[in-house]
């Protein structure tokens, strides 16, 4: 089985649309990857102790946008934000748990 990966990638109104080498395909609001975000500017990050520290309470975005995006090695995508966030790198598997979490709560 060939590592996942994307094959395209597509900026289409207010959602990024991507299509994987195993055929399928996700669609992703741009304002739910700026809140889901891995930086730790936005998650925070653990001290010498595990405890969480920094990381943004901001959960809205409205109105952001991507206005860039470039793959990281063969593993994970940037997305460079409207509002100037461009610190989380997306890792595929992430990316695809973000679909599914998605995917599951709209058919709540």
């Amino acid at each position: 089985m060939l590592p996942l990966k994307p094959e395209t990638l597509d900026l289409i109104g207010h959602e990024v649309a991507i299509r994987w080498n195993d055929g399928s395909e996700d669609f992703f609001s741009m304002e739910t990857l700026r809140r889901a975000s891995p930086s730790a500017e936005n998650q925070g990050e653990p001290d010498l102790f595990g405890r969480m520290t920094g990381g943004s309470q901001q959960t809205s975005f409205p109105g952001v946008r991507v206005v860039h995006w470039q793959p990281v090695g063969g593993y994970a995508i940037r997305f460079d934000f409207s509002d100037g966030h461009r610190t989380g790198l997306y890792s595929f598997d992430y990316l695809k748990r973000l679909a599914a979490a998605s995917s599951s709560s709209s058919q709540e």
